[in-house]
């Protein structure tokens, strides 16, 4: 039985198999990369709620794991040398389990690189550049009068599709034939600009059709659906 009473993290939120890897997230698009990878391995993990309506996000206990204050972050009791292991930043967690696992990132050097520079796209990307379409849209940027800001970054995001829509030509998944970490980081997101931020119109996804067409593909896999509601929101 492996012991995480040394993580501050366990006591506000006990393990009830401490032996599974330890997921701390909510179900947007970066914490659902996450339980979506966990999915699709089949690596057991117990997943946790973070509620930011209780601003837990910022608890002493979640911010021992995660000082960047975000979701989602894990807690491995069985890591490298088999000690335990926390991680933060999707990005690396999709890594770091792609290699645990063996599953999803190409072992082929070139291919695992590439794989890597997508998923990069996404991190630096579309992710930082939806979620301000999000924002001038849909939250409190949308009362701003100067429009400005909210074009911007909806070009940005039309732009960004557009080297997506170039990618897919062709291609099954974002690497051709093979599923890998980086479909499962950029289509959550494609996901969440249409319809979380309700913003298909504004950046014209209708122009998109093999965006459209993979993102259809990935949200119809069993893994993804099962993924997409973990954790249960509080």
């Amino acid at each position: 039985m492996a012991d995480l009473s040394a993580f501050a993290i366990a006591g506000k939120w006990p393990a009830q198999h401490p032996d599974r890897l330890q997921l701390y997230s909510l179900p947007t698009p970066n914490g659902v990369k996450v339980s979506i990878m966990l999915e699709e391995t089949g690596l057991p993990y117990e997943a946790h709620t973070v509620s930011f309506e209780r601003n837990e996000q910022m608890s002493p206990e979640f911010l021992s794991l995660n000082p960047n204050n975000k979701i989602p972050a894990i807690l491995d009791p069985n890591g490298p040398n088999g000690e335990p292991l926390g991680l933060f930043e999707s990005g690396a967690i999709l890594i770091y389990l792609a290699e645990k696992t063996g599953k999803l990132l190409p072992a082929d050097p070139a291919a695992r690189y590439e794989t890597l520079q997508w998923l990069m796209f996404q991190m630096g990307g579309v992710g930082p550049m939806f979620g301000q379409v999000g924002f001038f849209h849909k939250f409190a940027g949308k009362d701003y009068e100067d429009k400005r800001p909210r074009d911007r970054y909806i070009a940005e995001a039309r732009r960004l599709l557009g080297v997506l829509e170039g990618r897919m030509a062709g291609r099954q998944w974002i690497m051709g034939n093979e599923y890998t970490i980086a479909d499962i980081a950029i289509w959550p997101w494609v996901r969440n600009l249409v319809e979380y931020y309700n913003a298909g119109e504004l950046v014209g996804y209708a122009d998109f059709p093999q965006v459209q067409r993979a993102m259809q593909a990935f949200v119809a896999r069993p893994a993804v659906v099962r993924g997409l509601v973990v954790p249960p929101r509080a």
